[in-house]
């Protein structure tokens, strides 16, 4: 009778922890992820750029949208942590995996922000992609700095001029010190340089410069991208990493060239000398934007 008693109290704790294992594999099955820094501000990742939200109780503000179905999960888990309207969307820079998901956000938003220079590269791609119905324009747009106050959280947007694009812009929650770089950083990973979108490596490097003079030692850093999915976050240590990547790239690009080589033989490289923990796929398209600025310079 024990016995029985034994093995049957045995099933039921066996299921009970197995169901409890399926709720935590559940949980770690959703394939996004928020992450609180600092005060009432956050990360949101799971496909295309990271996102960054603040919840205050004055109202949410988020910044950039990844894709329509991430923009979808994110707004439902935003609204469970915070019952307060949507306030106000920033965009860092025009690309569909920071912007495709604006449209979510269709008569939740009052205003959509980002640089004039975002809103003109955003119009242009959706209508030579036909899809201009899909998406949500900035109706707010600034050409050096903006600004903004929701609760007592002072939101700054800052443009130093062309990079990944000719319209990134810097998001600063100066309260909680708290910078979103969009793909100004992309952390460890090969990037992307849409030159025609008037990307420019050069003043990249002066646009990062500005930068480290513009922000402190205790600002954390919001990344577009980054190889390891986990770092897309950091300090003044990467934004240094990623200008001396940008360095290295056009130093060695130039001393190709110098040696003669085509760019068809350039971009065949798989490595960039002193830049080995750069990573992943898409070396080429540096090397690419590389040689075409430098060759066009001439």
């Amino acid at each position: 009778m024990k016995r029985r008693q034994f093995i049957t109290s045995s099933a039921f704790t066996l299921g009970a922890l197995a169901l409890a294992d399926f709720k935590v594999f559940a949980h770690f099955a959703d394939p996004w992820k928020i992450k609180m820094l600092r005060n009432d501000i956050g990360i949101f990742t799971e496909k295309g750029g990271t996102i960054g939200f603040m919840l205050s109780k004055k109202g949410i503000v988020v910044v950039d949208t990844a894709f329509a179905e991430q923009a979808q999960h994110l707004i439902s888990e935003l609204k469970k942590r915070r019952d307060k309207p949507f306030r106000l969307l920033i965009n860092t820079h025009h690309h569909g995996d920071h912007t495709s998901g604006n449209i979510e956000f269709k008569n939740l938003v009052p205003h959509v922000v980002g640089h004039q220079n975002c809103l003109a590269n955003h119009k242009r791609v959706a209508e030579q992609q036909k899809s201009v119905d899909k998406q949500l324009f900035a109706d707010t747009t600034f050409t050096d700095t903006w600004n903004t106050k929701v609760g007592r959280e002072k939101i700054k947007a800052h443009y130093f001029g062309a990079a990944h694009t000719n319209g990134d812009a810097i998001i600063h929650f100066e309260h909680a010190n708290i910078a979103h770089m969009g793909d100004l950083i992309f952390n460890r990973r090969y990037p992307v340089i849409d030159r025609s979108s008037g990307a420019n490596i050069k003043n990249w490097i002066e646009v990062l410069n500005k930068t480290l003079s513009t922000f402190d030692e205790e600002t954390i850093f919001i990344f577009g991208h980054a190889f390891d999915p986990e770092k897309v976050t950091g300090n003044k240590e990467d934004i240094k990493a990623m200008q001396n990547y940008l360095s290295k790239l056009l130093q060695f690009v130039e001393g190709e060239i110098k040696m003669g080589k085509s760019k068809e033989e350039i971009i065949k490289a798989r490595s960039i000398p002193g830049v080995a923990e750069w990573q992943g796929a898409g070396i080429e398209r540096g090397l690419t934007a590389a040689y075409e600025e430098l060759t066009e310079a001439k």
